[in-house]
């Protein structure tokens, strides 16, 4: 059984302390909507739906990319990420009558994401929140609630709500696709996660402490957590850090690689990992400076393998842990990151 992390002492930030409360909270959003899971996943099958529209930004959009490729690799439906300026600034209808709108958000209340999803649900799609505020207006408005039950998180740096929700994502697949061996790295993901927020990926923080730009590589299953990775690099540690596709990033972007440019690569054990491993080493033999984490093989930053569904998730876990490390290095609050608030109600 996973249990709340010990209290820590009053020297540790708080994005570690919740980092490190997230394979409790998991265990718990997962015991949770159990039922949930079922339910929806049954209908989901019994009528599937043409398209999947998500909407978020910041994290939960992160999260919603890890989810989009869950879902198109097993399931096979399209999914398309909702632009909400759409809705909330150019005020133009949708047309989703066989629809899931799937929305994601810490908060859930920011009036472009609510607005968004009001006018997905009015066109007749079937709407379920991923959201660790209950008491929203986007968890009142939801056909399918699935709470985060991440608890408070104070932290600016959003870390165990987007763990919660892309780990309730990997759920929610699990019973709509009836992949027995990923509902059961579902089931094991908490006893995953308390190794991962412990791993030790210290060995990234000298070469990161003084740099201003680096790129962060994944593929597939991989690629949200690439971009969720690149945001908190940006947010904690003042780093302009751009995430890419193992593919995309051999076109255009590879002609800026020069000697000693940094790269965070995350490799997961499947064929995407594969091609992530192969990219670092073409850049690492133009004399790049590669940060390696491979899912269950030799590499800098130590990752082990599981479903490469679920790996992802435990990247995350660990990178959260280098990410405070590098920001408290290089002289950063990363709870209190400048200009940047909790809650972000865009319009």
């Amino acid at each position: 059984m996973i249990t709340d992390a010990p209290r820590t002492p009053a020297t540790t930030t708080l994005m570690r302390s919740e980092t490190l409360e997230a394979p409790a909270r998991v265990a718990e959003m997962i015991a949770r909507n159990a039922a949930a899971f079922a339910e929806l996943g049954g209908r989901l099958r019994a009528e599937a739906p043409d398209v999947v529209v998500t909407c978020a930004r910041g994290s939960s959009d992160h999260a919603a990319t890890f989810g989009k490729y869950l879902i198109e690799t097993m399931v096979g439906v399209p999914v398309a990420s909702a632009a909400p300026s759409v809705v909330s600034l150019f005020e133009a209808s949708v047309t989703t009558r066989r629809a899931l709108c799937i929305a994601i958000s810490q908060s859930g209340r920011s009036p472009d994401l609510l607005a968004t999803v009001a006018a997905h649900a009015d066109a007749g799609a079937h709407v379920a929140a991923l959201v660790n505020d209950e008491g929203s207006p986007l968890a009142e408005c939801a056909d399918t609630l699935l709470p985060l039950c991440a608890g408070p998180e104070r932290s600016v740096a959003a870390t165990k709500s987007c763990i919660a929700a892309m780990a309730g994502l990997a759920g929610l697949v699990a019973a709509w696709s009836g992949d027995a061996r990923l509902a059961a790295a579902v089931e094991t993901l908490p006893e995953a996660l308390a190794q991962a927020v412990r791993q030790d990926w210290s060995a990234a923080i000298e070469p990161l402490s003084g740099v201003t730009q680096m790129f962060v590589l994944g593929r597939g299953y991989g690629f949200g957590v690439a971009q969720e990775c690149a945001l908190k690099l940006k947010e904690t540690c003042a780093i302009q850090a751009e995430p890419f596709s193992a593919a995309e990033v051999r076109h255009g972007p590879m002609a800026i690689v020069r000697n000693g440019f940094p790269l965070l690569a995350l490799a997961t054990s499947d064929a995407a990992g594969a091609d992530v491993v192969k990219a670092a080493g073409e850049f690492e033999a133009r004399g790049a400076a590669v940060l390696l984490a491979r899912a269950g093989g030799p590499s800098l930053l130590p990752a082990a393998a599981a479903h490469p569904a679920i790996e992802p998730i435990l990247f995350l876990a660990s990178f959260y842990g280098l990410a405070e490390q590098l920001a408290r290095r290089r002289g950063l609050d990363p709870d209190e990151p400048p200009f940047l608030s909790k809650v972000t109600r865009t319009l």
